[in-house]
């Protein structure tokens, strides 16, 4: 008999978890609390209690390519940052193509999932449900699957500002904030610099009469168009770039990104310095922030001393009058209700969770968390990598070491941590980590060797989820494909009127063949020092004839 998994949540990570399951041969059953799919990503007027919620004009910060799902590309015609209703219109591709919806019961809400008596023999556990109607329903599952997210709880820290009780204006979390207009000609605070903040204090100030954008410790401001307008993310999240991470010095990282991104504005002039080195903590990804602050619309503060009637007083003394409304873009907390109190407690917003997915400790590997990660770039690659390997786990044709005794997550060196960022976790170096349990990590050693081409665009080009499906359990047809023609379909988004003029000139071949050199020397020394073996098993006349026609092509 099939084994049973409840998947908890149909928003992004419940639908590939789905899919991760039918994969495996199991049988899943998704319980979704509202009356769609989507989860965050479904935009409604009026937010639901305990559900993400977003505001109409968010458009996603990571370009499709690095977005979507392993085995089912976005469409070419798709723009490279999509609004959130095309990012709906995706999800609902993805279900219909894969039949994952049958599988899914709308306005079920989970209660209670608790191990059964006999859990450690048979690693199932009890399942209580509720409909629309309150009528309550009890389950038996083989594994549990929670694909709730981390946007839920908004974390509103009204204690930590003295005189909001006695505020004369308005005051919500971001959260609740779903259009600038109702807030023309008003003078507003937005606390909290994240990616929510700037993107609403930028849509405000387009309406207001002033925006003031409070800020305790500052942050990096990246752009989502990067150099010759190329999606921002095709060049931060490339292999060869975090090799060159992990031999360089830290300091020497970070000097040379912060130099870089000076050099579109200075963020000290601009009040936006932070104190955080540039990879200690993720950044804020947002196109129209300095702009604002340059045209005035926007003022940078520092944090709030105090509130007295409609007036702010800041920590620098300056005071602000007549003060209409305030934001709270200060991030979410998130729990897990319907799990035993002792089982997964939630401190400090951390959870003591194996590689963020399993419970350590318990007799069977048989509950797992997913989606549970905050990444420089998009969780849906990562949801989809976890829940192949959580199934494969399940199935028993995967091991866990989620059974031994509780042991934290790592702390990425030289990370400020803040509650915002307790999940936080590095794109390439994560999605390597649990595709290696998985046996679909991407090896550079077997692409060198048989398809040159492709090793070239898996090492200097950008990480893309195409790359887990090259080999292993999972493998698709497709994979090599689409990472052959990812800069097509970027590029295809963009070309919508028809042109004359000629392309620019491809890089001379000198300086194509030392790029080339310098990721061959790289790449040599990565799996050198990954393969020792490699220094008698590679003999450069094997291969050398066939990169040589790959080279020129990439510039």
């Amino acid at each position: 008999m099939s084994r049973r998994v409840c998947v908890i949540g149909g928003g992004s990570s419940g639908l590939t978890s789905i899919k991760s399951c039918l994969d495996e041969g199991l049988e899943p059953t998704c319980f979704e609390s509202s009356d769609d799919i989507g989860g965050l990503w479904r935009f409604k007027e009026n937010p639901e209690a305990d559900r993400a919620s977003i505001y109409h004009s968010v458009i996603i910060n990571t370009s499709k390519e690095m977005m979507c799902f392993s085995d089912f590309p976005i469409p070419a015609h798709f723009p490279n940052y999509m609004h959130n209703s095309l990012i709906m219109d995706y999800f609902r591709m993805y279900a219909e193509h894969f039949q994952l919806t049958k599988h899914i019961r709308f306005q079920i809400r989970v209660l209670q999932v608790k191990p059964r008596p006999d859990f450690s023999r048979s690693g199932q556990w009890d399942v209580e449900t509720e409909n629309k109607k309150g009528e309550k329903e009890k389950h038996i599952f083989d594994a549990v699957m929670i694909c709730i997210g981390h946007h839920c709880h908004p974390n509103l820290p009204l204690h930590d500002f003295p005189g909001i009780d006695k505020f004369k204006g308005q005051y919500f979390h971001s959260r609740d904030y779903k259009t600038a207009e109702e807030w023309r000609g008003k003078r507003v605070v937005v606390i909290g610099i994240g990616n929510s903040g700037g993107d609403i204090a930028v849509e405000l100030s387009r309406v207001t009469k002033q925006v003031f954008l409070s800020t305790r410790r500052g942050a990096w401001i990246l752009n989502r168009v990067g150099q010759q307008g190329v999606p921002m993310d095709f060049q931060l999240n490339r292999r060869v770039v975090k090799m060159a991470q992990s031999v360089l010095p830290f300091g020497l990282v970070c000097r040379l990104g912060e130099n870089k991104i000076n050099q579109r504005f200075n963020h000290s002039l601009y009040s936006l310095q932070p104190k955080h080195r540039l990879f200690s903590q993720h950044p804020t990804v947002n196109d129209e922030l300095p702009n604002r602050i340059l045209s005035g619309t926007v003022q940078v503060k520092p944090n709030i001393r105090r509130l007295q009637g409609s007036s702010i007083e800041f920590d620098d003394g300056t005071v602000e009058d007549n003060i209409d409304l305030v934001v709270f873009a200060t991030g979410y907390n998130f729990s897990f209700p319907f799990l035993p109190s002792n089982m997964l407690p939630v401190s400090g917003n951390k959870a003591n969770l194996y590689k963020y997915m399993f419970p350590p400790g318990l007799e069977r590997p048989t509950l797992v968390v997913i989606g549970l990660v905050q990444p420089l770039g998009a969780i849906m690659p990562i949801s989809e990598m976890q829940a192949r390997w959580a199934t494969r786990v399940f199935k028993g044709t995967s091991l866990s070491r989620a059974t031994r005794p509780p042991k934290h997550n790592p702390t990425k060196p030289h990370c400020f941590l803040t509650q915002l960022h307790t999940i936080q976790v590095d794109y390439i170096d994560y999605m390597d980590q649990i595709a290696y349990q998985v046996g679909a990590r991407p090896s550079l050693l077997r692409l060198l060797l048989r398809d040159p081409g492709v090793w070239l665009c898996v090492l200097l080009g950008p990480c893309t989820p195409y790359q887990y499906r090259l080999r292993g359990p999972g493998q698709w047809d497709g994979a090599r494909q689409a990472i052959l023609t990812t800069w097509d379909r970027m590029a295809g988004a963009l070309k919508t009127r028809p042109s004359d003029i000629p392309e620019p000139k491809q890089r001379s071949l000198p300086l194509t063949l030392t790029v080339g050199a310098a990721a061959l020397a790289l790449g040599y020394y990565w799996n050198i020092h990954n393969h020792p073996s490699l220094l008698i098993a590679l003999d450069p006349t094997t291969w050398q004839d066939k990169i040589k026609p790959y080279l020129p092509v990439l510039w």
